[in-house]
């Protein structure tokens, strides 16, 4: 089977030469020579609308703007009008002789509380724990307790007067990145 150029098969042909131009003679001028008459008919309709409008604007009447009439200024007068003579009010007097009672019920005390921050096998543990929430300002002990599995290193802070005290310094080693306190009552 023969092979077929798709590349020129694809190319339009080129148009053939009439006799008359190929002699030098003078044919008819190419069709992209020819006169743009919808442009020409485009500019003349935009010129025309043009033309209208100015006109139109010339047509209307010329509003003038008129004075504005000065403000009136008026006198101040010197004098306040009278003030009516009424009672005094009545309930000032009344309640200069009040007296008033308001039962405020005992508060309790809150109970102390200590706050916990990890509690270690090893007291070298422990005492790093003690290092860095010494850095938030806060004073930690480091306290030995033995129970029935074995010794443990506690890393503690307090006693606080109430759980809130111990709860706000909690919060604030929470944003320092030490999220393993916990707020105990002292027993």
């Amino acid at each position: 089977m023969p092979q077929r150029d798709y590349v020129r098969a694809s190319r339009p042909k080129a148009p053939a030469k009439k006799a008359g131009a190929a002699r030098g003679g003078r044919g008819k001028a190419p069709a992209a020579a020819s006169k743009p008459w919808l442009l020409i008919a485009l500019t003349l309709l935009t010129l025309s609308v043009f033309i209208y409008g100015l006109w139109f604007l010339r047509q209307q009447p010329v509003v003038t703007p008129e004075p504005v009439a000065a403000p009136v200024k008026v006198a101040p007068k010197d004098e306040l009008p009278p003030k009516p003579q009424a009672e005094p009010y009545q309930y000032i007097k009344e309640l200069e002789n009040k007296e008033i009672t308001v039962e405020v019920p005992q508060q309790q005390r809150s109970v102390p509380a200590v706050l916990q921050c990890g509690s270690f096998r090893q007291q070298n543990q422990a005492e790093q724990m003690k290092a860095q929430i010494a850095f938030a300002g806060i004073a930690t002990d480091v306290r030995r307790t033995e129970g029935s599995n074995g010794v443990w290193f506690r890393v503690v802070a307090g006693p606080y007067e109430s759980r809130r005290a111990a709860t706000a310094d909690m919060n604030r080693l929470r944003q320092m990145g030490i999220n393993t306190c916990q707020v105990r009552n002292v027993t």
